[in-house]
């Protein structure tokens, strides 16, 4: 397992964490679908993250769920002159405006848990 590998692995460990968390909250008995959204700066494989959810899924109520990846472009805002800007490939986070390094980022560097389906029993106060 390589350095990327590990660190897909440990973002589905986490994400897994929360929905049996969540699960357990519903009183879910299956999770469907599972949406992700994740920043660009995170350096997320696609590829070995699906690797990492195919491997951790067994065996738990999302054993059968489908996984969406949205990848988050990675945005900045100089504190500077306030001018909003993508960042280049490089990553250069200096204006293109002022030319000034002084930025803040406000997208493309976290890792959310957009959306869970979840089944549930059917329940009647009978029982």
């Amino acid at each position: 397992m390589d350095g990327a590998d590990v660190h897909e692995m440990s973002i589905v460990s986490a994400m897994m964490n929360q929905l049996m968390t969540l699960a357990e909250q519903q009183q879910a008995t299956r999770i469907t679908a599972v949406e992700l959204e994740v920043g660009r700066m995170q350096l997320v494989v696609p590829e070995a993250l699906d690797m990492a959810w195919e491997a951790l899924r067994e065996g738990t109520v999302a054993a059968e769920a489908t996984l969406t990846m949205t990848e988050v472009p990675v945005a900045a805002n100089c504190r500077k002159c306030d001018e909003r800007f993508e960042p280049d490939v490089d990553y250069s986070f200096m204006c293109p405006r002022c030319l000034e390094a002084d930025i803040e980022i406000v997208s493309g560097n976290d890792i959310v848990l957009k959306s869970v389906t979840f089944e549930t029993e059917e329940r009647t106060d009978a029982e």
